[in-house]
């Protein structure tokens, strides 16, 4: 039996081990209910969250549109993922902390080399 491109959807986010929340924010979807009704089929998968689904975690836009190929088209760092995810949850002034924080650590690191 064929998978829709809601149940890949699904598949992948467990192949991530993300939860419906962190997935659905870490591809920019105000609510988590809106991706839970994705999920259950009570909404199609549009080209914006394929593209979104893609960019953000790897996920193969091809074999999530037919089910053909691999599922991840990279190998998703873990810690990256993360990252990202707490970073968009912060506000823009910490958002810009962290940000030179990460620059001046890699100066740092480039200097001791």
């Amino acid at each position: 039996m064929d998978r829709t491109v809601n149940e890949r959807l699904t598949q992948a986010r467990h192949e991530l081990k993300l939860s419906q929340v962190k997935f659905s924010k870490g591809i920019h979807l105000k609510s988590s209910g809106y991706y839970s009704d994705i999920e259950i089929g009570r909404h199609e998968v549009n080209d914006r969250i394929i593209e979104l689904a893609s960019s953000v975690y790897g996920i193969n836009k091809h074999w999530l549109k037919t089910g053909e190929g691999k599922m991840f088209d990279r190998q998703i760092d873990q810690k990256f993922e993360e990252m990202a995810i707490l970073f968009q949850e912060l506000n823009p002034d910490f958002q810009n902390y962290v940000l030179t924080q990460i620059k001046n650590l890699i100066k740092l690191q480039n200097q001791k080399k």
